[in-house]
């Protein structure tokens, strides 16, 4: 069984844990961040094949990190998270190719559907 890579990236310790916990349980293999700067570090060492970002973070935030992701493998899909939800900010994650787009607090049942979605765009 191929075990997929996902990237949690989120300011807020329990949004990280939760996802990872939730995650692995469905096989996948987890890493979390605080912050944008070490994830986009580890990006650079290897390819993941779902990144879940926070949209608003404190130094780089998570437009910056969709736009990095998708310069360094294209092929790797990005979903956004954010407690400031709203038309502007969706149609700028859109616009740098989001794969999706959730308000928090987000519902693990419809980000673990998400994940599967765009995984399954990969067999």
């Amino acid at each position: 069984m191929n075990q997929y890579r996902v990237m949690v990236i989120d300011d807020e310790k329990i949004v990280c844990d939760m996802a990872k916990m939730s995650l692995e349980q469905e096989g996948y293999i987890v890493e979390t961040f605080l912050n944008a700067e070490p994830a986009l570090a580890r990006l650079k060492e290897g390819r993941f094949d779902v990144v879940v970002t926070d949209y608003k973070m404190k130094g780089i935030d998570g437009m910056d990190v969709l736009r990095t992701v998708k310069n360094l493998y294209p092929e790797t899909d990005v979903i956004m998270i954010t407690a400031f939800a709203n038309l502007d900010t969706a149609i700028e994650a859109l616009r740098g190719k989001v794969h999706d787009f959730f308000p928090k607090p987000v519902k693990i049942k419809e980000l673990k559907t998400s994940i599967q979605r765009a995984l399954s765009k990969k067999k």
